[in-house]
């Protein structure tokens, strides 16, 4: 076995993999933030995102249900509350919606989740099935791509508001919101697997779940490319926007 490295030479490790694989850098975003992206190119994001952002709580609740550290469990339990909201709702999956009615999408079609790309659709599960299968300081590890979101967040706020006339405040309510909220979800996380991955199979082992979870990211920007920008080959039972009709 390697000796193991420094907090700060795993860290950096970690960090590098954003550096190189985040999905900031995928052609897709490009497009996106340049404001080239057509009336039924952005619904298809909007709607094949949902896919992904209604995972998020499912397989953080199966991190839950096998922690033992209950100090895992207290901290790990807000994120399900941020993105299901509480009795009264106000969490990111309805903040979502809002956006997607802002596209000019039916809410109620988005949530019911048809029309999303298989390639989504198996991405998104297999996150899912990675978290409550594998080795739990890995499905924590997994989560460490909120390192990158924030600058991500930054930058789509501001291209959104320049280049397309359904951002606002309240459409963009979502990614405001993370601003806030990842930051103090990744500084747990980060702290948890510095502390907890201490010999280099368990670090490297880390590494290669945050390398999956950039995967997923990626994938699903794949699938959409695929289908609505080049070569447009929309599968059959997805999204079919107006303008393709």
């Amino acid at each position: 076995m390697s000796d193991a490295w420094s907090a700060a030479e795993f860290e950096t490790r970690l960090r590098r993999v954003g550096e190189e694989r985040y999905h900031d850098k995928h052609p897709f975003h490009g497009l996106l933030h340049e404001g080239k992206l057509n009336k039924g190119q952005l619904q298809a994001w909007v709607l094949n995102r949902f896919y992904y952002q209604k995972s998020i709580p499912l397989k953080d609740a199966s991190l839950i249900g096998r922690a033992d550290d209950i100090d895992l469990r207290r901290e790990w339990i807000g994120r399900i509350v941020d993105h299901d909201g509480g009795k009264d709702g106000g969490g990111g999956i309805e903040r979502w919606l809002v956006l997607a009615e802002g596209v000019g999408l039916d809410p109620a079609y988005v949530a019911s989740c048809k029309g999303v790309l298989a390639g989504t659709r198996f991405a998104c599960d297999a996150y899912v099935h990675f978290v409550r299968d594998m080795p739990l300081l890995e499905a924590v590890a997994s989560s460490l791509t909120e390192l990158f979101a924030p600058d991500l967040h930054k930058t789509r706020i501001a291209a959104l508001l320049e280049h397309y006339p359904f951002a606002n405040d309240k459409t963009l309510a979502y990614f405001r919101t993370r601003l806030t909220q990842a930051p103090a979800d990744v500084a747990f996380g980060l702290d948890y697997v510095l502390r907890h991955a201490k010999n280099r199979d368990q670090q490297e082992a880390c590494l290669a779940a945050l390398l999956f979870k950039t995967d997923v990211l990626w994938a699903q920007l794949d699938a959409l490319h695929h289908a609505y920008v080049s070569p447009g080959l929309i599968p059959p039972g997805a999204f079919v926007p107006e303008d393709r009709k």
